[in-house]
């Protein structure tokens, strides 16, 4: 039987980002059952200091490993990080009566009785003890620091719906910032405990090494595209680590001065020498440490900055326990020597996040919003390919903002503060979501974003075994990459669609991107020709670059003819944006979940190497539709218009012999057009008809007379 009074030392892991600010502690049932606890009881977590939390159960994949999960925050309290051992103990609480927090770091949070109240009713079955810091995710994405200054009754508290707080001013002066935990960082785990394993080791352990005989690792290089979390992640692992953190923007460095730059530049690492451990955080080291063959004589200044750079990180002097952190989104550009084992000692990227991490990063933003039943976050992270951290943020900011907007008409400006009983009425629901994805970008294709058309595969009439051919060899690959593996199968790279103008081309690889909810960009054959030398092939491989990072991409290449024609046709500029077009298709470098749909109409003037297995792996000829194609395409063309009686759709189909449906969608056009010509045309003859049509209620009917007369005017051959 399970004593009640039992103690349990366990290993501190990291909890998971949904759990961050909720004040529980995560355990396998077995500990549980050791310690007498049920879900739901309070227990004592002792580490330096002691703390409460909470209990709940560990989620499947992270039971029998000894552990007790819990947040930063949490950790703080307890006096103990990531991977160290406390004693967990059941016990009892109190109802609390009263409790006085102070506001911790700005205190830019209003201190009225009616915000106290707001503040009570988040805290609503949090367990509290004297001393403890405890963070508050107010209304939108922010949150706040307090520290429990004083409970009623002493000891171990529970609040409760008659818990009173009362809130008082800074405590005695000491700001203590809000500090960054692995908990809100979303879709980086494999990088942060890369990065743990670089940092925290030689500071925390540095006997470690000694025993060892080999020195700790000096330097880590940060580099992903904007917006990924290099900078946030520096930032976490300084406050886990209590390291001494000094925080350098690249072109602060830079002086007016001779010589003082790399005296700035010397400063900092004496300092960081005198308050060991320290973590060094050069962000945008590009801006300091280019390439030094490619400055011009204008920048002797970078030159020397980089020299004294390479000096300090790897001199003659030892550094002791000074770690350094760069981060850049653009490596290509630093010096070569700065980027080698003993300065930098491993270089992490920073990618964008998949489906998994775009879900963690909106729960953590989203972690403080009052988020309507409708939400799905789920579907969310599944439709926003491309959105890095600061774009998912922004998502997030930006439906609070909508939701907000609702509530302006209400506000009376002249108030003091907003009444509390209309922010606890705010909701932020999936409409908001769905009006704020229109307003934001994803940062890591914005110069080649398109947005995802709004084309179904019922808006193509006809066309079924092309469509579900195309299905099979770009939907399936993107949506069910697992099966691939397993079956050990190479979805095809490239797909070209080829036929008469106006058979359905780009209409179909816009439901193609559509229906498979990849990112889309779209290049016009003839815009990336330039006349400059290099700059075609340049704009080529960023294309592919960002489709890379934004992957799962299809990148659509319209009138592909223009672009990559027989090679030896004295075009010398089409000759090299082929030969990279090749390399890029199917060179060294795998593309991943990235897929190449090109359309012509002139397929015999496309060189041969282009259209062999391996590069455009199938193509498919669109024919001309038949009697049953062309009656789908007038049924999606007529679908949302105001048929009369009298038109047969199967009659119109079969008069359309011929047609493409590009002139089949130009026919429904004109038509529509007669009809409100004949309407407009019977106003003007009588004045007094427009009054009367508007009483009678008459409405437009487009009839086989209008259809007619649109087939003789347009006839096309």
């Amino acid at each position: 039987m399970p004593n009640e009074n039992a103690v349990s030392t366990l290993r501190v892991a990291e909890a998971q980002p949904k759990d961050a600010g909720r004040g529980i502690a995560r355990l396998d049932p077995a500990d549980l059952e050791r310690l007498g606890a049920s879900i739901g009881d309070i227990v004592t977590i002792q580490g330096k200091t002691t703390t409460v939390a909470k209990v709940m159960p560990a989620y499947l994949t992270d039971r029998g490993k000894g552990i007790i999960q819990i947040d930063g925050v949490t950790r703080e309290n307890a006096g103990a990080g990531v991977d160290a051992s406390v004693a967990v103990q059941r016990c009892d609480t109190q109802l609390a009566r009263g409790v006085i927090l102070t506001p911790l770091g700005d205190g830019r949070r209003a201190s009225s009785s009616a915000h106290a109240q707001y503040i009570g009713r988040l805290l609503e079955g949090r367990p509290l003890v004297t001393g403890d810091r405890i963070r508050v995710h107010l209304v939108g994405t922010g949150a706040q620091d307090y520290q429990v200054a004083k409970v009623t009754p002493a000891g171990v508290v529970l609040m409760g719906v008659g818990s009173k707080v009362q809130l008082q001013g800074e405590a005695g002066g000491v700001s203590r910032p809000t500090g960054v935990a692995y908990e809100d960082i979303g879709g980086l785990h494999r990088e942060t405990q890369r990065i743990r394993e670089m940092i925290e080791l030689p500071l925390k352990y540095p006997e470690v090494f000694e025993r060892l005989g080999i020195d700790p690792p000096k330097g880590v290089l940060l580099h992903g595209p904007p917006g990924s979390g290099k900078t946030l992640i520096a930032r976490a692992v300084a406050h886990e680590t209590n390291a001494h953190f000094i925080s350098v923007a690249g072109p602060e460095i830079i002086h007016k001065f001779y010589g003082e730059s790399e005296a700035h530049l010397r400063n900092i690492f004496q300092e960081a020498e005198k308050r060991a451990p320290s973590i060094i955080f050069l962000d945008e080291i590009d801006a300091i440490a280019p390439k030094r063959e490619e400055t011009s004589g204008d920048k002797q200044v970078e030159k020397r900055v980089v020299a004294q750079l390479l000096s300090l990180m790897d001199g003659l002097k030892g550094r002791g326990q000074v770690i350094v952190i760069a981060a850049t989104n653009i490596p290509n550009t630093l010096d070569p020597a700065l980027r080698r084992p003993g300065r930098f000692d491993r270089e992490i990227t920073i990618g964008i996040p998949d489906q998994r991490g775009r879900l963690e990063i909106l729960e953590i933003h989203s972690r403080g919003m009052p988020l309507a039943e409708d939400v799905d976050l789920v579907r969310l992270a599944a439709i926003t390919h491309g959105f890095v951290g600061a774009d998912l943020e922004a998502l997030c900011r930006e439906a609070a903002m909508t939701a907000l907007r609702g509530l302006m008409p209400t506000i009376d400006f002249a108030a003091a503060h907003i009444p509390y009983e209309k922010l606890y009425a705010l909701e932020v629901t999936m409409n908001h979501f769905q009006d704020a994805l229109a307003e934001i970008e994803p940062s890591a294709i914005r110069e080649v974003f398109t947005e995802i058309p709004d084309v179904s595969w019922e808006d193509v009439g006809g066309l079924d075994e092309i469509k579900d051919a195309l299905r099979e060899a770009i939907e399936w690959p993107l949506k069910y990459t697992d099966l691939f593996a397993q079956a050990g199968a190479t979805p095809p790279k490239g797909i070209l669609l080829s036929g008469p103008p106006g058979c359905g081309k780009t209409l179909l690889a816009k439901a193609v991107a559509s229906q498979s909810e990849a990112n889309f960009i779209s290049i016009k054959g003839p815009a990336l020709l330039n006349k400059y030398v290099g700059e075609s092939e340049r704009g080529v491989r960023e294309i592919f670059r960002k489709a890379k990072l934004a992957h799962p991409c299809i990148i659509f290449f319209d009138e592909i003819d223009a672009l990559a024609p027989v090679r030896g046709s004295g075009n010398d500029v089409t000759d090299r944006v082929l030969s990279q077009l090749l390399t890029e298709l199917d060179g060294i470098e795998a593309l991943k979940e990235v897929v190449v749909v090109a359309a012509t109409n002139r397929p015999d003037m496309l060189d041969a190497a282009l259209l062999r297995p391996g590069r455009f792996d199938q193509i498919f000829e669109l024919p001309m539709p038949d009697l049953a194609t062309r009656q789908e395409i007038f049924a999606v063309h007529t679908r949302n218009k105001p048929l009369a009686d009298d038109v047969d759709l199967v009659m119109l189909a079969a008069s359309a012999a011929g047609m493409t449906g590009a002139d089949i969608e130009g026919v429904c056009r004109r038509a529509a057009m007669n009809a409100i010509r004949e309407i407009l045309d019977g106003r003007r003859d009588r004045p007094d008809a427009q009054s009367a049509d508007a009483q009678s209620g008459a409405a437009i009917k487009i009839s086989a007379q209008h259809f007619a007369l649109a087939m003789t005017r347009g006839a096309t051959a």
